[in-house]
């Protein structure tokens, strides 16, 4: 567990310089990264869905993110784009196009709409939390 830890962080802030994040905030990006996906591993393990495990993983990478966001001055997307992609269901769309190749409808179906329930959590995850950073904003 703590191996994909660290693997998430190396790859999420290898992924920060694609992007052109500043040097100053590549430890804040993978940190983010690393909690997302630390969240997802320990509610898999505690025998948690995919998908819920996936709605909390992400609900604390966009409340760390905002939070880095106002405490550095930047903007959230420094942080939750780079943070969020160790979550993102690639796995599962690589899944639902192999066996719609391989003519298994059955396990397509459901890789694809595993994939979709997982986006879609992503989505509202994201959108909780901003939401909640703008009411309080606005107080």
């Amino acid at each position: 567990m703590i191996k994909q830890v660290i693997g998430a962080f190396i790859a999420v802030i290898s992924i920060a310089v694609t992007f052109g994040v500043p040097k100053k905030f590549l430890i804040h990006a993978g940190t983010v990264g690393a909690v997302g996906w630390f969240v997802n591993l320990i509610l898999s393990f505690m025998g948690f869905p995919i998908v819920s495990s996936m709605f909390f993983a992400t609900l604390a990478v966009a409340l760390m993110s905002h939070s880095y966001a106002r405490i550095l001055k930047t903007p959230v997307t420094l942080f939750l784009i780079t943070g969020i992609l160790p979550l993102v269901p690639g796995v599962g769309m690589y899944q639902t196009v192999y066996y719609l190749i391989t003519n298994d409808e059955k396990l397509s179906r459901y890789y694809f709409n595993q994939t979709m329930q997982i986006a879609g959590m992503i989505a509202l995850a994201i959108f909780i939390v901003d939401t909640i950073f703008r009411i309080f904003q606005k107080k």
